[in-house]
């Protein structure tokens, strides 16, 4: 089982297997809502590979359902401690203060919010006091609002520079920096054109200089390319897309189906063992966190789309 410490290395990338406790997510919704089930599902994530698994009680797809936290740990609670106490690296999916304490008392070891510390004001003093490693993600809005409000003169521009000001007020709400991963929100606020755009001039998230996940998993700007309407039609672009971001060094990716994705992670891991990717992404000399480097690409697009997350 990897370890806190071994989270915070930044020469590989880790996968992120979902796990997603929902009766309404686009992709898995209603499939793992029973106990059991749920326990056995991150147990055959890990097998298939992932070095963390991110528990969600609550689905973020636009017009989703909002949860008390109170009913999001009913939802997630047992199975956070059960997947903890099997020694695995724990991961759990919310924007709730209250959940993301009872969280890692818990066992889990990152709190993953979707909304960067928007959806609730007591989130970075929470996640401060606690100590862990906390995903801050870019979005604009909430799931009812979102897609309004993708509208953008560059986005890898502006997408690094929103995450550069929520990096900088956790810092100041006392979130360690080092603690900071960093995901850009692929189909968050963003449409299909803005999303294909962010992942080819990613130069601007790499520049802030710290560790990046990226969740891209079966998202709806992959029908371009995967037209089935099935979601895990799109697992073949996924695992793509997880060849390319391993390539330029992010520290995770965050997926429903983790085999594939594991493979194109170990391949893009062994050519670079062989020299591929010389001065490319983060390989150029691996940021750490909070070691910003200059430089990236900043293009524009536009419309609007959405999310599936």
């Amino acid at each position: 089982m990897i370890t806190r410490t071994a989270l915070r290395h930044l020469d590989r990338t880790f996968v992120m297997g979902i796990l997603n406790a929902t009766p309404d997510s686009f992709s898995d919704g209603g499939q793992w809502m029973d106990l059991n089930s749920a326990i056995a599902r991150g147990y055959r994530l890990v097998d298939q590979g992932a070095d963390i698994i991110d528990v969600g009680g609550e689905s973020t797809r636009p017009g989703a359902q909002a949860l008390s936290s109170g009913e999001e740990w009913d939802r997630i609670g047992a199975v956070v401690k059960a997947l903890a106490q099997a020694g695995i690296a724990v991961s759990v999916d919310t924007y709730h203060a209250a959940t993301a304490r009872l969280a890692v008392e818990a066992g889990a070891v990152i709190i993953n919010d979707v909304t960067g510390g928007a959806g609730d004001p007591s989130m970075f003093s929470t996640v401060a006091g606690l100590g862990c490693m906390y995903v801050l993600q870019h979005t604009r809005g909430t799931p009812e609002t979102m897609n309004s409000l993708a509208s953008y003169e560059s986005v890898p521009g502006e997408v690094a520079a929103e995450l550069e000001e929520s990096v900088r007020r956790a810092v100041g709400s006392g979130i360690d920096r080092s603690n900071i991963i960093v995901d850009p929100g692929f189909g968050f606020a963003k449409n299909a054109d803005h999303n294909w755009d962010l992942a080819a001039h990613f130069g601007a998230v790499e520049a802030l200089g710290q560790p990046v996940l990226i969740g891209v998993s079966r998202k709806r700007f992959l029908e371009e390319v995967a037209p089935d309407s099935v979601p895990s039609s799109r697992d073949n672009a996924t695992a793509t897309l997880t060849g390319y971001f391993a390539s330029r060094g992010v520290w995770g990716v965050r997926v429903h189906e983790v085999a594939a994705s594991k493979a194109a992670i170990l391949t893009a891991e062994r050519l670079r063992e062989s020299g591929a990717f010389t001065g490319q992404g983060a390989f150029r000399g691996r940021a750490t966190p909070g070691n910003r480097e200059d430089g990236g690409d900043r293009e524009a697009s536009g419309g609007s789309e959405g999310s599936d997350a």
